[in-house]
């Protein structure tokens, strides 16, 4: 036999938020007060209260992944439609050039 229910229980119903509501609300003065102290910590480098044990060492292997290769200044000659081509994409174009060029040589071993 189905469970009866009682009339005094009656379902509720779903709470509906939008993002803005939740990011316009107002912080409390508790909230403020540990951003600010967050904040100040920032600001003077003070990173005593971070817990850095659950992060393994780095081998010297994987530091040396971070190393940049030295850059050799080059002058390099393209065709012009070529050139407003990689340049119609911003700045930095010539770190983009060479971009392109490491996915070719990439490609090639």
């Amino acid at each position: 036999m189905a469970k009866k229910q009682s009339g005094s229980s009656q379902h509720e119903q779903p709470i509906r938020k939008s993002a803005e509501s939740i990011w316009s609300k107002p912080l409390t003065k508790r909230q403020k007060t540990v951003l600010d102290n967050v904040a100040k910590r920032q600001a003077r480098g003070d990173d005593t209260q971070i817990d850095y044990s659950d992060i393994p060492a780095l081998s010297d292997k994987q530091l040396a992944q971070f190393k940049r290769a030295p850059k050799k200044l080059v002058a390099v000659r393209l065709d012009a439609d070529v050139f407003d081509w990689i340049r119609k994409f911003g700045t930095g174009y010539s770190t983009r050039i060479n971009s392109v060029l490491r996915v070719v040589m990439s490609q090639q071993r």
